[in-house]
């Protein structure tokens, strides 16, 4: 893509050829090494076969598809950042951004349709999908991110139930921060002053909307085969969802002149601002949280 955008713009000096060449050598080793790592620590450890299809949107709550649509949307905004800083036009940037994004994630895809445990998932594709398109579709129309798909996540206590959630969720704050659908939270967060500009809130000021899960401690039923053969019913666990709605601060609508600190902003705006919190949960619970993250 950086050669071909060269290519047609020859107006692009020197030292911009010369990095944008660079931040697409970069591109190419990441996608190669983490390729690479996924087929050494996720894929050999299990059996491959031929190319087949898999339909998991019933799992876990669609909680799995927020993550997908969230991580797309976030390889794309930064992508396009990149792409922008190393001399592309921010029209061609985003595209770029979300295209690469887009293709990422759709390899990782294909990867999995040749895996016995997992398989080739739509579903997947389209969550994906949703969220580079989401990117690509406001940096059109508004040149801005007027809306953001955010993450939170709040470790859940699993008591009893502890060795069952280390097997599904890992043992790491890192891995339980990736794959703990119990104590992640996805959220829409919309920049209110970007809609009405005549209103008197804060620029950063955002309202968000929220929605998680809990109690799932199984795909699609609280029911498992542990190692050993027995099977374990928990059933009379409820598996819920959760709405929220609460405020949030879009930290890239923060003016500063410090370029560190743009970045920084940039980066931990991928997470919502802990704030209050309204709940409401199909257990038919109406809560208040004082704070929530």
């Amino acid at each position: 893509m950086a050669s071909q955008t060269i290519a047609q713009d020859t107006t692009v000096n020197a030292p911009t050829k010369k990095r944008i060449w660079t931040v697409g050598a970069v591109n190419v080793g990441l996608w190669s090494g983490s390729f690479y790592a996924l087929n050494k620590t996720w894929y050999s450890n299990h059996q491959q076969t031929a190319f087949h299809l898999y339909n998991d949107w019933g799992e876990w709550n669609q909680m799995d598809k927020l993550g997908h649509a969230w991580s797309s949307y976030q390889i794309a905004d930064h992508s396009a950042k990149i792409w922008q800083w190393a001399g592309l036009k921010p029209s061609k940037a985003v595209w770029v951004g979300s295209l690469s994004s887009m293709a990422y994630l759709s390899i990782v895809e294909v990867l999995d349709g040749y895996s016995e445990k997992w398989g080739f998932s739509i579903p997947d594709l389209l969550a994906n999908s949703s969220g580079s398109l989401f990117y690509l579709g406001q940096s059109l129309l508004w040149k801005d991110q007027r809306i953001r798909i955010k993450m939170s996540y709040s470790p859940y206590h699993y008591g009893e139930m502890k060795n069952r959630a280390d097997q599904l969720f890992g043992k790491s704050g890192v891995e339980k921060l990736l794959k703990d659908y119990n104590g992640q939270t996805y959220w829409t967060s919309v920049n209110i002053r970007s809609f009405f500009p005549n209103s008197p809130f804060p620029v950063w000021l955002n309202l968000a909307v929220g929605y998680g899960s809990r109690t799932l401690l199984g795909g699609y039923e609280n029911k498992w085969i542990e190692p050993n053969g027995q099977v374990v019913n928990h059933s009379d666990i409820n598996r819920y969802r959760r709405i929220y709605v609460s405020l949030d601060i879009d930290l890239t609508k923060i003016k500063t002149e410090k370029k560190g600190l743009k970045t920084i902003f940039s980066v931990f705006n991928v997470l919502k601002f802990p704030a209050p919190s309204f709940e409401l949960n199909t257990m038919g619970k109406v809560r208040m949280h004082p704070i929530f993250f």
